[in-house]
């Protein structure tokens, strides 16, 4: 039996990147022996153990058939006889297909190491095809390391997307792939990638048709980069893309259709939607009196959620990058929100019993708080 570190902390080690997870492929074992030795079996689609002490996954060395369509439609097969070469051929990237054994030497039949040198994305074997969330997945590395994809891999992708693969990927896994993307350093590669290869048309056709514009696409492209630099969250980065559909006839109905489809979670919707409807309305806010910010802050319900609203201003913000005036309205409106909010419900509640008076109480109130400290220089 013979262990190597495999895969992305091989790869990050050789990049002089920090490694956040290790795996580990097994040589010459069966399920029954890393048992004995005390590693507990986890895997349900194929033999993937966990380490008695450190907790780290070892894979049984094994090869793959496809046998239908989509991600899941695969024969695996792992036995003491396949070897390590066998197993990393089974792999998306040559940089994915490096190996490393107990003695440190790397073993890399594929050409990674040069691929990693060169900053190159390349499918190890014609095999490539037979798995559609690859090409999300070449398009998140693109995202992340910021590398070109060879010509031979893009024309894989497209045959792929042509063929009808990527209509078999599931919501769960596209969002999967595509949070992460948005959350690499430079997202926009990822959906630069995406287009070019014709797969952005199927997964999220919506943005395909708000980016037949060139303009528009670039913008949006500058804007999700901007919100990666500054570190905002998924939420943040998945508005900012939501915005682009504001070209299209009935954007919010687009975005709904996006957001179900992939099966968005509900924070990272509902900011989408609160960006798209009042993205103009922010981005005009400077020109609005009190009681005008006031109803902003009411409809974007800021009272309760004022940390949402904080990242309702980053999204907007994001999207601005592009304009020749910085993005001047985030303070203002925070500073009317923080005065807002410091209105004392209680006791406009405490002097009136009827609900509507007190509601109206409670408006006047802000509206007051919010001119006062709108005033202030």
């Amino acid at each position: 039996m013979k262990i190597y570190a495999v895969g992305g902390a091989v790869r990050d080690e050789l990049l002089g990147l920090p490694v956040k997870d290790r795996d580990y492929v097994v040589v010459g074992a069966t399920p029954e022996g890393m048992t004995r030795l005390g590693y507990k079996p986890v895997g349900k689609d194929f033999p993937v153990f966990l380490h008695p002490k450190t907790r780290e996954e070892y894979a049984l060395a094994r090869t793959e058939r496809k046998t239908a369509r989509g991600y899941k439609g695969f024969q695996v097969y792992a036995a003491p006889d396949v070897t390590l070469e066998q197993d990393l051929s089974r792999r998306d990237l040559t940089i994915n297909a490096i190996a490393r054994d107990a003695q440190g030497r790397i073993i890399d039949p594929y050409g990674g190491a040069a691929d990693l040198k060169r900053g190159v994305l390349r499918h190890v074997s014609p095999a490539f095809v037979e798995d559609p969330v690859r090409i999300l997945r070449v398009a998140r590395f693109a995202a992340r390391f910021g590398f070109k994809v060879a010509r031979a891999t893009l024309r894989l992708m497209r045959a792929m997307v042509e063929a009808g693969e990527a209509d078999a990927l599931v919501p769960e896994r596209v969002w999967q792939e595509l949070a992460a993307g948005l959350m690499e350093s430079a997202p926009s590669k990822m959906f630069a990638l995406l287009r070019n290869c014709g797969a952005l048309a199927r997964v999220l056709p919506e943005l395909a048709a708000a980016w037949a514009s060139r303009a528009r696409h670039a913008r949006s492209q500058r804007a999700l980069d901007y919100a990666a630099a500054r570190g905002y969250a998924l939420e943040v980065r998945y508005a900012v893309l939501a915005c682009a559909l504001a070209g299209l006839p009935a954007p919010e109905r687009e975005l709904r259709h996006m957001s179900a489809r992939l099966r968005a979670p509900a924070d990272s919707r509902d900011l989408a939607l609160l960006a798209l409807r009042h993205f103009d309305q922010i981005g005009l806010s400077a020109k609005l009196e009190a009681e005008g910010v006031v109803a902003l802050l009411q409809a974007c319900d800021a009272w309760r959620r004022p940390a949402r609203f904080e990242q309702l201003l980053q999204a907007v913000e994001s999207c601005n990058a592009n304009r020749a005036r910085p993005f001047a309205a985030a303070p203002r409106l925070l500073a009317a929100l923080r005065a807002a909010r410091a209105v004392d419900a209680g006791a406009i509640a405490a002097r009136e019993s009827e609900a509507h008076k007190i509601a109206a109480r409670m408006r006047a109130a802000r509206v007051a708080a919010v001119k006062s400290a709108l005033a202030v220089k």
